[in-house]
C-alpha cells in the first residue's frame, strides 16, 4: 500500500489545511492561477477564495501579481517553505539516518561501511538524539549512556561496552581516588561520565566540574590547554590518543556502561527487513570490528 502525507499547519493560532499549500505550491510551478486551479482540479473561483481566506486570517498577502503572470509573495515563499519542511520529514527517506552520541555514532559509522550499508549519520548529544528519534527523523537511535533508554522505557538493543578512563593532560601519575580530592573537571554533557560523577559523589570525593562541553574532542583540547584540569573519556575513544594523554583506570570498574541502540517500528517492509539484518550482522560477525574499534564485545 502505498501512502502520501499530508499535514496541516497552525500560524499565529489559525490553522490552514494542506490545501492551501498545494495552492501555493501549484501557483509557484505554472505562475497562474488559472492553471493552477486546473491542476488541483478545482475551479479558479474556489482557489481564489481559498487564498484570500487565509489571506484574511493572517492579515498579508500571499500571492501577487508580477510581470511574469501570478506569484507568492515572500511572507507567501516563507510559508510554503515551512510547510515543505515539514511534509520532508514524513516522506519515506531511501537512505536510513542514524542518530545519537559521539561514541555510538562513531562506532555506527565504522560497523555500516564494513556491511556495507549506505547511512546518513547525525551526531549529536543523546538528549537531541532521543528528540530527533520521537521526531521521526532517524532510523537508528544510538545512545552513548544507556540510562536515557531505560528512562524512556526503549526495547533496546545492547551493541557494546565500554568504561570511563580518567584523562589529563599532564604527566601526572594518577593511581587513586583520593588524588581527586579537589581537583577540576570538564564535562562532555549528557554522556556516559553521569558514571564517574555519580561514583565520586557516592566516595563523597571534593571536586568541581568547571566547564562543559558537548564533544570529547573539545574536553580533550580544554584539558591540554589548561593545567591541572581533568576530564573523564570513553575507553574506547582514547584508545588511539594514548600517547598524547596520561590515562588511568582508577575508575573503569564503576563507569562500565554499554552501548546500546533503539530500530523504532517501521511500517515499510523493505526498510524493517533491512535494518533487522544489519541489527543481526552487528550482534554477530560486527562484535569483531566493535573489538577491533576499542569497545567490550557484548557476546
Amino acid at each position: 500500500m502505498k501512502s502520501q502525507p499530508s499535514i496541516n499547519l497552525e500560524i499565529n493560532g489559525e490553522t490552514f489545511s494542506y490545501r492551501l499549500f498545494d495552492a501555493l505550491r501549484e501557483i509557484t510551478n505554472t505562475w497562474s492561477q488559472r492553471e493552477a486551479a486546473k491542476r488541483l482540479g478545482i475551479s479558479h473561483a474556489v482557489l481564489n477564495r481559498r487564498i484570500r481566506d487565509a489571506e484574511g486570517k493572517l492579515g498579508f498577502k500571499l500571492v501577487e501579481t508580477t510581470g511574469a503572470g501570478s506569484g507568492l509573495s515572500p511572507q507567501g515563499m516563507m510559508i510554503l517553505e515551512k510547510y515543505q519542511s515539514y511534509l520532508r520529514r514524513l516522506e519515506n527517506r531511501g537512505v536510513p539516518v542514524i542518530g545519537g552520541g559521539p561514541i555510538a555514532t562513531g562506532l555506527m559509522d565504522a560497523l555500516a561501511r564494513q556491511y556495507g550499508l549506505e547511512v546518513v549519520i547525525y551526531t549529536t548529544d543523546d538528549l537531541n538524539a532521543l528528540k530527533m528519534a520521537e521526531m521521526d527523523i532517524v532510523d537508528i537511535l544510538v545512545l552513548d549512556d544507556p540510562v536515557h533508554a531505560f528512562m524512556h522505557d526503549l526495547d533496546f538493543i545492547p551493541i557494546a561496552r565500554d568504561d570511563l578512563v580518567l584523562v589529563s593532560g599532564s604527566d601526572e601519575n594518577l593511581e587513586n581516588i583520593e588524588q581527586l580530592q579537589g581537583r577540576e573537571f570538564v564535562e562532555v554533557i549528557h554522556s556516559a561520565q553521569r558514571l564517574a560523577w555519580n561514583t565520586l559523589d557516592q566516595l563523597r570525593v571534593d571536586y568541581e566540574i568547571i566547564d562543559v562541553c558537548n564533544y570529547p574532542e573539545n574536553a580533550l583540547k580544554m584539558v591540554k590547554r589548561r593545567e591541572n584540569l581533568l576530564t573523564f573519556q570513553n575507553r574506547s575513544f582514547m584508545s588511539p590518543l594514548l600517547d598524547s594523554f596520561s590515562v588511568s583506570d582508577i575508575m573503569a570498574d564503576d563507569t562500565s556502561h554499554i552501548i546500546s541502540m533503539v530500530i523504532p517500528d517501521k511500517d515499510e517492509a523493505d526498510k524493517k527487513d533491512e535494518l533487522e539484518d544489519f541489527s543481526n550482522f552487528i550482534q554477530g560477525k560486527g562484535q569483531d570490528i566493535i573489538r577491533e574499534w576499542g569497545f567490550g564485545r557484548i557476546d
